[in-house]
């Protein structure tokens, strides 16, 4: 049933129509098997575009399905086509599709199809997006120099203990003398692998499949990245992060049109178990008539500049505004914290990397000093 049909057959009934929300007007096409790789940033910019440029949306789509070369996102642009031709409107045609078109950018495009300001729409979702991947650039950058360093003080670690450590070991048996406790257990330790080189080297070659099959697979990197959240020194700023990003994504949908209370409810997947609680209360609270910030303050879901500005956002009117300034505000400390930690955590993984390769060197070493010491 059309969104005019709904509104038909309720005026008929002397019902009154409000609000309309298109819940599951299509049916999802079953997309082709295989990976579908599909930028959602850049599909936008290049739609706003092509918009801007005096395009209606059918030209401007079959215009990027022409473009396009990957297969995937091809396959995305053409079954988005086929739909529309079949009279949807654009938001039902995204919404059939929730792997790709997250649930706020279907509900910006909705509310942009009863205003007819799609480009608006799209270039405040473009700002949306490109302030998240800005702050995931920014995380993978800071991760890329520690994971290098591990890597190589993990390898050179390997190298003396597989190697190395077992030349040492022949040397000191044909001496005869007894050994310091500390590195006849490193010999040990050394002739073992050297002994099960092929059984380390296997152990080896598997971790870093598990690692890059976590890694490279989307479920993968989401349960890795949830993993080192639980760290007590990261649980904190993440539940920041996840702040910043509910009240950025209510301030678009605010923007859009949408209602306060339905706007929270459409984010709740932006946050953690414990803050999707707290939220539900929060929304209840205000669908009772209190007012956002007082609700956010009692549901522990205020961050202590959101507080404020909200506030100030109540009093003016200008709570999409406010929201931003809050997300922007937030996230900029976020970005002072990547960086100094970043910056701090790369000494810090040189020195222990170099305090065990040391200590595997001094413990090699050590029978030599004592051996010197008794000649003298």
């Amino acid at each position: 049933m059309t969104e005019a049909q709904a509104i038909r057959k309720l005026g008929a009934r002397g019902l009154r129509v409000v609000e309309v929300a298109s819940v599951a007007s299509v049916v999802p096409v079953d997309a082709p098997k295989g990976a579908e790789r599909f930028d959602l940033l850049l599909f936008n910019q290049e739609l706003h575009a092509l918009l801007q440029a005096g395009l209606n949306l059918t030209e401007a789509l079959e215009t990027l399905q022409a473009k396009e070369r990957q297969a995937g996102a091809r396959s995305v642009l053409n079954r988005m086509l086929q739909t529309l031709r079949e009279g949807r409107s654009f938001s039902d045609v995204l919404g059939a599709m929730p792997q790709h078109f997250p649930e706020v950018f279907v509900a910006t495009v909705r509310a942009s199809e009863r205003t007819g300001d799609l480009p608006q729409a799209l270039l405040r979702f473009i700002a949306y997006q490109a302030q998240f991947d800005t702050i995931r650039k920014k995380l993978v950058s800071a991760a890329i120099y520690p994971a290098m360093l591990l890597v190589v003080g993990g390898l050179v670690t390997l190298f003396l203990l597989g190697y190395v450590v077992p030349k040492f070991a022949v040397v000191y048996e044909s001496s005869g003398r007894e050994l310091p406790w500390m590195s006849a257990a490193l010999l040990s330790f050394g002739r073992v692998i050297h002994n099960h080189w092929h059984i380390a080297l296997a152990s080896l070659v598997l971790g870093l499949l598990v690692l890059g099959g976590l890694v490279f697979r989307p479920q993968g990197r989401s349960w890795l990245f949830a993993q080192v959240l639980k760290l007590p020194f990261l649980a904190r700023r993440a539940d920041e992060f996840r702040l910043a990003r509910f009240y950025r994504a209510v301030s678009l949908l605010l923007a859009a049109g949408i209602p306060l209370a339905r706007a929270m409810g459409m984010v709740t997947g932006l946050l953690s178990g414990a803050q999707q609680t707290r939220l539900i209360r929060c929304q209840r609270a205000v669908e009772q008539g209190q007012s956002l910030s007082v609700a956010l303050v009692a549901s522990s879901l205020a961050h202590p500049v959101a507080e404020s500005l909200v506030r100030v956002g109540e009093r003016s009117g200008q709570m999409a505004q406010m929201l931003e300034r809050t997300a922007q505000f937030v996230d900029d400390d976020f970005a002072r914290w990547v960086d100094w930690s970043s910056r701090l955590l790369e000494p810090v993984l040189m020195v222990v990397i170099g305090v065990v390769i040391g200590v595997v060197v001094v413990l090699m070493y050590l029978p030599i000093f004592d051996l010197a010491g008794s000649l003298q």
